[in-house]
């Protein structure tokens, strides 16, 4: 075992090199909840269509530190009409440091959003609730699974454009589950 180097002695306080990356707040930004066919809708006996879509924002508000803004839009429609509309805009602030340049989409578009899922989830159960319905308890999201849709349609995007066609700069759609 000659070939092993010695265990360094650890840095000083702020000196480490190691990616580390720490959830330092979690809040609601805005949130709407609508009933618009109150009180009648409590009297429709067919099962509503619910409908989610999300989106994720990341903004840079210092140095090592990053707010990932989870964008959840959920209705409830019958065939009457709307039972209820929710709108949560979910936010962290999640500290990183020492972190590669192709580790931060995977950590603020699928970790991040990961960690402050279930309490996003928690507030639209008991907005719902409070409005006078069932609590909705939302299935979980693979954000893992909506970043590699990303990624293709990005990848399939630049493509095209290297084939003479032009894609649409900016757009994203909100992906549904």
């Amino acid at each position: 075992m000659a070939d092993e180097t010695p265990n360094a002695a650890p840095a000083g306080n702020g000196q480490d090199t190691h990616p580390h990356a720490a959830a330092l707040l979690q809040y609601v930004k805005d949130l709407s909840v609508e009933s618009p066919n109150s009180p009648q809708c409590f009297q429709w006996q067919t099962q509503p269509q619910v409908d989610v879509q999300f989106t994720i924002n990341v903004d840079k508000v210092a140095d090592d530190v990053h707010e990932v803004t989870l964008k959840i839009n959920v209705g409830a429609r019958a065939d009457q009409g709307v039972q209820f509309l929710v709108d949560l805009s979910y936010a962290g602030l999640f500290g990183i440091r020492n972190f590669p340049e192709e580790a931060m989409g995977p950590f603020f578009l699928v970790e991040a959003p990961r960690l402050i899922f279930p309490f996003a989830r928690q507030i639209i159960a008991d907005a719902v609730q409070n409005a006078g319905f069932p609590p909705l308890l939302l299935e979980p999201i693979d954000f893992g699974a909506a970043f590699m849709q990303q990624v293709e349609a990005a990848q399939a995007a630049a493509g095209n454009a290297q084939d003479g066609e032009t894609a649409p700069a900016g757009e994203t759609a909100p992906t549904e589950h």
